[in-house]
This record gives structure tokens, C-alpha cells and sequence, in this order.
């Protein structure tokens, strides 16, 4: 009889220390979840603090802005074809077919010196094309060093092949891909101011 009732007093207790248990953790849950709104709201945090307009960017190189080194993450081989005027390369392919993502302390060291080199300027990456995993695998790498880095919007593929798709209808036959685009080692310059900008300026800018 007396075996019973300590068993059963057990069982009250480990039932009252379980269900207190129950209690805290949902309450810090509810403390720590966040409503749609606030998911929404911190979505576009990151969508602005990460992605960077390729027509605000075009914009930039216009007025020969100096606020930004843009990185050319493909190959050697394909940056010296053909890149993004301006662009220094780092690559993060040892050729068109081979990824170097284990490259880990040359890339990162590399980023690390165009910090030291130009101080606060942006960092952004681009690589093939606007799926292309290899900005953000780069970017991630980077981050877990503290080296922060934003990304282009889109990639080479639709700089230099899709000018049309984002850039606007009435600058369609005013501006050309060749105007921005360059070839062999050195980065090359922007020529600037020859096209003027529709977009406004300040965070809202396009």
C-alpha cells in the first residue's frame, strides 16, 4: 500500500515539474517568435542591406562614384575575356569548370587586403548569373571572418547579355553593354557622366 502511494506521489511530481517545464519553454517561445509583420519587416532589412541595384550601380559608374569596389568572383581565365568595367578579380574558380571554394584563406585574405586598401568603400560581389550560388557562398565565407560584403543584383551573364531586361525602356537605345564592359587584367575605368541617371538619390533611389 505504502509502495503505491510513493509511486504515486512520484508520478504526481515528475507530472508538476514536467508540466512547469512545459510552461516556461512555451512562454520563452512566445517571447522569441515573431509576427508577419515583423518577419516581413526584417526580410527587407536584409533584401537593402545586402542586394545592390545594377541600375543604381550603372548609375554610380556615370558620376564616376568612388564609394564602391565592385569583385568579379568568376575565373581568371573568363575575368580577362570579359568583365564589368571597374572590377578587380577574385576569383573563387581556379578555371571555368572548378570551383576553388576551399580556397578559404586566399579569398578571404584577398578581401581582407581591399579593405585595408580602401577603407569603408562597399565590397560587392558579383559572379555568373542572378541564381549563381557563388556570391552568396563567397559572402558567407566572408561573413564568418568578419569581412562583410554586399551583391550585385545580377550577374555577368545578365550584365553583358540582358542589358535590356533591367535597365529602363527609354534608355534602351541611349546606353550599351560595351560602355561598361572591358577586357584583360586591369580593371579598366568607367567612363562617367555621359549618361544622365533617372533615378532619384538617397536609400529610396532605384
Amino acid at each position: 500500500m505504502y509502495m503505491f502511494r510513493d509511486k504515486w506521489a512520484g508520478a504526481l511530481l515528475l507530472g508538476l515539474i514536467l508540466g512547469a517545464l512545459g510552461f516556461y519553454v512555451g512562454q520563452q517561445f512566445l517571447k522569441t517568435s515573431s509576427t508577419t509583420e515583423e518577419l516581413i519587416a526584417e526580410y527587407y532589412r536584409v533584401e537593402n542591406a545586402v542586394h545592390v541595384s545594377p541600375h543604381g550601380l550603372r548609375g554610380k559608374m556615370d558620376k564616376g562614384d568612388q564609394s564602391f569596389i565592385l569583385v568579379d568572383l568568376r575565373s581568371a581565365e573568363e575575368y580577362e575575356k570579359e568583365h564589368i568595367v571597374g572590377a578587380v578579380n577574385i576569383p573563387a574558380y581556379k578555371d571555368k569548370y572548378t570551383s576553388a571554394y576551399g580556397d578559404i584563406e586566399r579569398i578571404v585574405g584577398a578581401f581582407r587586403e581591399l579593405k585595408v586598401q580602401y577603407g569603408d568603400r562597399d565590397l560587392i560581389v558579383y559572379c555568373y548569373s542572378t541564381p549563381c550560388m557563388t556570391g552568396r557562398k563567397v559572402g558567407e565565407m566572408l561573413a564568418s571572418h568578419d569581412v562583410f560584403v554586399k551583391h550585385l543584383n545580377i550577374g555577368w551573364y545578365e550584365w553583358r547579355h540582358d542589358w535590356n531586361s533591367w535597365n529602363h525602356e527609354h534608355e534602351w537605345n541611349t546606353t550599351t553593354f560595351q560602355d561598361y564592359v572591358t577586357s584583360g587584367k586591369e580593371p579598366g575605368a568607367p567612363k562617367g557622366g555621359a549618361i544622365p541617371n533617372p533615378c532619384i538619390e538617397g536609400d529610396l533611389g532605384c
